[in-house]
């Protein structure tokens, strides 16, 4: 009798859910949920004042002169979301070295094309707001969510080319090392440079182990929290250690840590993450909000600005023959990933707050910004469902050497499965 009630309930619980876990739309799915969750709390006259306070309550960790973060959406976005594009950056060190992004000409095209999508919706932002006093935004739609839009695509599933994913997640990882320079560059008032000097000889710690070919992993995470610490106290975003250590490390040990990491991320730190960057209060009245060059030049530059920009920069560089197109993919396809660039939510966000100072200005830049991710998100997918019938479908799906790329995904929830299946 034992026996059979753990077979009903391997059979109608846990094997659907291990199926969920393995599906690679999952990881979208969960972001949705919790984000609709999230703004649900955020805006329920019962719960409201009580869940966003949560993650601006002060938690104070004293540890002689250390300083941490102070809240805990500080540290789901400064110290777990490092853990994210750690993963991210091991994905694209791989392609980088034995994948798709090998060839010199295939490895310009994101980081032309996220050039290019950050400049048009920076125009586009001066264009509203550049004889205003509201011209400091320029810099809040030049992000993309590397996380919400990893996550809307993988909704498709396995429908999409591996190498638009990849070519995402590159673009995205370096809009948001462009957006930490520009914050670290122009909305940064002070620079440590004693804690960014402890940075540069934390990496250079990591570095020297890897040229001596050190193997214990545990060589490599102390300089890496060092690291991480330093970058935490010298003004610049933290989670740019989690790229460098991607870079820095050797790519045997990265696959270890890969394995390890997966399921936290994907299933701990992505929920955590959509939670707390969504606590947010919409305003009861939105014609003010729309009504606003701030909101035009933040909403038509992530919507408009990003995919023009990324399109653009992509077309002109593949036709001057400087760049190449991901393998099996079209530029009906790349316009596609330009509109999932306009999702520029948490670093679009945490701009703003540096940007402008008055509570008013960041409302009307927060409520903009998730329009501008809301739609992106829906004619994004939209588009990009409606192309998944490509031509190119049964080629890139015969090429056994995508077959074993796709099961090398770092991006993916389960562990034995890549983001691409």
């Amino acid at each position: 009798m034992h026996r059979k009630v753990l077979s009903i309930a391997h059979h109608h619980v846990i094997t659907p859910i291990r199926e969920f876990l393995q599906d690679s739309r999952s990881v979208g799915i969960i972001l949705i949920a919790f984000t609709i969750i999230s703004l649900f709390l955020s805006n329920n006259s019962f719960t409201s004042e009580a869940y966003i306070s949560f993650f601006h309550t002060s938690v104070t960790i004293t540890a002689g002169s250390v300083n941490l973060p102070e809240s805990p959406l500080s540290w789901i976005n400064d110290v777990l979301m490092t853990l994210f594009f750690f993963l991210v950056a091991m994905e694209i060190k791989r392609e980088l070295t034995i994948g798709e992004l090998a060839s010199i000409k295939k490895s310009l095209l994101p980081v032309l094309a996220a050039f290019g999508g950050m400049v048009c919706p920076a125009i586009i932002y001066t264009f509203f707001n550049g004889n205003t006093d509201y011209h400091h935004g320029w810099g809040i739609p030049m992000a993309t969510d590397i996380a919400f839009s990893l996550g809307v695509l993988s909704l498709l599933g396995k429908k999409v080319p591996v190498q638009l994913k990849i070519f995402l997640a590159a673009l995205a990882i370096i809009d948001d090392l462009g957006a930490v320079v520009t914050i670290a560059v122009f909305y940064t008032s002070k620079i440590q440079l004693i804690y960014l000097l402890g940075a540069i000889g934390s990496i250079g710690m990591v570095l020297l182990f890897n040229y001596l070919k050190l193997q214990r992993i545990f060589l490599y995470i102390i300089p890496g929290v060092a690291l991480w610490y330093c970058l935490f106290n010298s003004g610049v975003h933290p989670t740019i250690a989690g790229v460098m250590m991607a870079f820095s490390m050797p790519l045997s040990k990265l696959e270890k840590l890969e394995r390890i990491l997966h399921f936290p991320v994907n299933f701990i730190i992505m929920p955590l993450f959509a939670l707390a960057n969504t606590a947010i209060l919409l305003p009861s009245d939105f014609s003010n909000v729309f009504d606003s060059s701030v909101s035009y030049g933040v909403m038509l530059g992530l919507i408009i600005g990003k995919p023009v920009g990324i399109f653009l920069f992509s077309y002109i560089a593949t036709k001057a023959g400087i760049a190449s197109l991901p393998s099996n993919t079209n530029y009906k396809q790349l316009w596609g990933i330009g509109m999932l660039g306009g999702i520029g939510f948490t670093m679009s966000i945490f701009t703003s707050t540096l940007a402008f100072s008055v509570e008013s200005l960041q409302v009307i830049s927060k409520v903009s910004i998730i329009g501008a991710t809301l739609i992106s998100s829906v004619i994004g997918y939209a588009y990009l469902k409606l192309l998944k019938a490509a031509p190119l479908k049964s080629k890139y799906a015969e090429d056994a050497s995508i077959v074993e790329s796709l099961d090398n995904l770092a991006l993916e929830l389960n562990p034995t499965i890549s983001m691409a299946e």
